[in-house]
Formats: C-alpha cells, sequence, structure tokens
C-alpha cells in the first residue's frame, strides 16, 4: 500500500492522473478525523492531502479566505479570530465522537462533509458558504468552479454541487469560503426540566419569535450533564442561544423569558461558559465515549422528532438528544446493534427523513447503508454525475455505496 503526500496542487494532479490511467483506486483524506464515517473504502493507495496546507488569500474587508484544502480548520478559525470574524456555520468536529482528538478535521473535509453545526437553521451548512474550489476529478483533469467574490455564480453552481461528496467526485486543492463577523457577545437561556414533547414546543416558539435564536437544542434527562464539564447537571436542558450586540440580547432575551414564562426554571450562560456548551452540543460530546456503539445523526421535521424517538425506545434501547429545534436528532444504540432497518422504517412513517451511520465498528460498516438510500430517480443522477466525474471509479470507491460510490 503507497501512501501518496502531495504539498502542492500540481502533485494531486499527477497522482490522480497516475491512478486513472493504471485504474488504481485511492482513499482521499486530510488528516483522517472522519475517516470512520462511511462503509471502508475499497482502495489499496491512499492519497494523503493534510501536506497541501495554508491559507493563500485572506481578505477580512471583502470576507472571503482561500486556503489549500489539507489547512487545518482549528488554524483557520485562529485566523478568522484575530479579525473577529468566523465561519457563521460553525462546522462541527467529528474527532471526539470518533476516539479521536478534537481540532483535526481540514477545510477540505468540511465541504467534503457538507458540515454544519447548531446554527444551521439561521447559517445553512458548508455549501451555502463556499464561493470557490479548485479541483482534481477522477478523470485526472484539473478544474475550478466559483471564484473569489461573493456574488460569483452563473448557472449551475458546481462549488455546491459537490458539497457532502465525501471524496467521491473530485479531491480538493483548494477552497475559498465566505466569512462574516463574529458576534459580539452570545447568551444561552437554559429552560429546565422540561420533557421531550414540551420542549419541541418551547423550541418552536422561540424559534417562531421576533427574539432571532440562532440556535435551539434539548438535552434530555441525564444528557445534560454530559456537557459543559457538567454545568447544567441531570436535568432535562432546552437551550436556546441569542447573539449579536450586547443591549440587542438583553433585550431578546428578556422578550423570550416573558413568552416561556410558563414553561419552568430558567438560567443563562453568558459568553464562553454559552461558547463551551455549543461546541459540545455541537460536536456530539454527550456521545463522544471512546465506544464503538452506532450512533446515528437524523434530520427529522422538527415536530415529529420527539415521537420518533419515543416510538423507536419501544422497539431498541436508545439514548437522544435533539439539535436544530429537534430537526437533528442524535442516537446512540445501547444494546450495540445499529436497527438500521427499524430507524428507517420509524422515519418514513413519522413523516420522511434522512439517517446516517455517522458510528460503527468497522464489520457493522461494511454490512449496512450507512447513509441514506436514494430514491431510484435521484440515485440513477448521482450514478450519472460519478460517471462524468469518475468514471473509472478510482476516488474513494465504496465508500457511500457498496462496489459504487
Amino acid at each position: 500500500m503507497t501512501t501518496f503526500t502531495p504539498a502542492i496542487p500540481e502533485d494531486v494532479l499527477s497522482v490522480v492522473q497516475w491512478a486513472a490511467g493504471e485504474e488504481m483506486p485511492l482513499e482521499i483524506c486530510g488528516h483522517g478525523s472522519k475517516r470512520g464515517i462511511g462503509r471502508p473504502v475499497q482502495a489499496e493507495h491512499t492519497l494523503d492531502l493534510s501536506q497541501l496546507s495554508g491559507v493563500t488569500l485572506y481578505e477580512p474587508a471583502e470576507l472571503v479566505l482561500s486556503a489549500r484544502a489539507g489547512t487545518p480548520l482549528a488554524e483557520i478559525e485562529t485566523l478568522l479570530k484575530l479579525s473577529n470574524q468566523e465561519l457563521a456555520f460553525e462546522p462541527l468536529d467529528y474527532g471526539p465522537l470518533l476516539g479521536g482528538e478534537r481540532g483535526r478535521g481540514t477545510i477540505g473535509g468540511v465541504l467534503a462533509a457538507n458540515l454544519a453545526g447548531p446554527r444551521r437553521l439561521k447559517a445553512g451548512a458548508a455549501r451555502d458558504h463556499i464561493l470557490g474550489i479548485s479541483a482534481v476529478s477522477g478523470r485526472g483533469e484539473a478544474f475550478k468552479a466559483g471564484g473569489r467574490v461573493v456574488k460569483n455564480v452563473t448557472g449551475y453552481d458546481l462549488s455546491k454541487g459537490v458539497a457532502g461528496s465525501w471524496g467521491t467526485l473530485a479531491a480538493f486543492t483548494d477552497v475559498t469560503f465566505k466569512v462574516l463577523p463574529a458576534a459580539e457577545t452570545e447568551t444561552t437561556l437554559v429552560v429546565r426540566g422540561l420533557l421531550d414533547d414540551l420542549a419541541a414546543a418551547a423550541m418552536a416558539v422561540a424559534m417562531g419569535s421576533s427574539a432571532e435564536v440562532s440556535s435551539a437544542a434539548h438535552l434530555p434527562e441525564g444528557i445534560a450533564k454530559t456537557v459543559a464539564d457538567g454545568i447544567l447537571g441531570s436535568e432535562p436542558a432546552t437551550l436556546l442561544r441569542v447573539e449579536g450586540f450586547g443591549p440587542s440580547v438583553a433585550y431578546r432575551l428578556g422578550h423570550l423569558k416573558q413568552l416561556l414564562a410558563a414553561a419552568g426554571e430558567m438560567q443563562e450562560l453568558e459568553h464562553e461558559t454559552s461558547k463551551a456548551l455549543w461546541r459540545d452540543v455541537r460536536d456530539c460530546i454527550p456521545f463522544a465515549d471512546g465506544s464503538d456503539l452506532p450512533v446515528w445523526r437524523l434530520s427529522l421535521a422538527p415536530a415529529s422528532a420527539h415521537a420518533f424517538v419515543l416510538a423507536l425506545r419501544m422497539r431498541a434501547a436508545v439514548s437522544a438528544f435533539y439539535d436544530w429545534q429537534g430537526g437533528l436528532v442524535w442516537l446512540r444504540m445501547e444494546a450495540g446493534e445499529p436497527e438500521a432497518e427499524t430507524v428507517r422504517t420509524l422515519i418514513k412513517q413519522f413523516g420522511g427523513g434522512h439517517a446516517t451511520l455517522v458510528r460503527a465498528s468497522m464489520p457493522v460498516r461494511a454490512s449496512t447503508d450507512i447513509f441514506e438510500p436514494q430514491p431510484p430517480a435521484l440515485a440513477a443522477l448521482s450514478a450519472r454525475l460519478k460517471a462524468e466525474f469518475d468514471p473509472k471509479n478510482i476516488l474513494n470507491p465504496g465508500r457511500i455505496v457498496a462496489g459504487a460510490h
């Protein structure tokens, strides 16, 4: 097995051209923080992009940053913080959940996995902030899409199209993201003691109000104590984040308290404490237990998420918590089996959604549909896209669909 570690985009092109010519499959990775997601890649050789690193353009006044694909996300976030800016979609870090360290992910991996965090409902995901890419397709052809300005979209936006492709369509060499000013301050209003259904109702009221809540999550009993060094205790905690200028935050918090006055006991967490709390929610720290118990990441209609979890608990031992106002559900299967058929059947019964198995043992990953199976029409479109970008199936083969892409 050979590991290629190119340090410049031209070397990435050379490696992929060789692989395409020899029909040698390649596993594409950065620092490997998300390597455990997806089916085991069917490749003997690795294209390691971790040395393809460095910020190549940062113009704070223009809200634009470009970097090599292997640049650590932590490095980029540190640079942005110096100018009081951020990636507004606050990409999650899968490292702790998969038994690794925080801060190992790369900016190319952010786009490849289309990452997002608790601010997803307000700020979107990586695909909503990407401006341009440089990449090498499985044909061994270098290409560019988009650009370095915020308004530069004509026709089909290929930069968004490759978001979430998990390295199966192209190897990114450079990416350009839109950045935004960071909020002056933030406060999290914590409502204590709500059961899942009442928490769903409270989050719906908050998100539908004029308080401009940027994030809403619910941590059931026992889950709450696992975040932010246990500051919340074991009692259920419904979290509502308000961000912006100090006086505005104070005013909107007051409005929120009035709306939810009958919901239960409340407390406020400010500044760094609030930030630490949302980092732990973002990175699924409640289930970052060092085990390989299966963990699912579900997208559901927020109004039906708590009912789905209750129905699932009638069939399997499961722990759960909610982000995105309930639209994102994290599940840990306590008996060690993924129960994929049960999970996906119930999702259909509760209005539809998507389920991704983000953590499991190697044997389970090899025998389970990790990503939500696509309807026939969409699967056919994906197959045509794969054939166009990677006709010889050399880029991360088998990661998404066994024997294909």
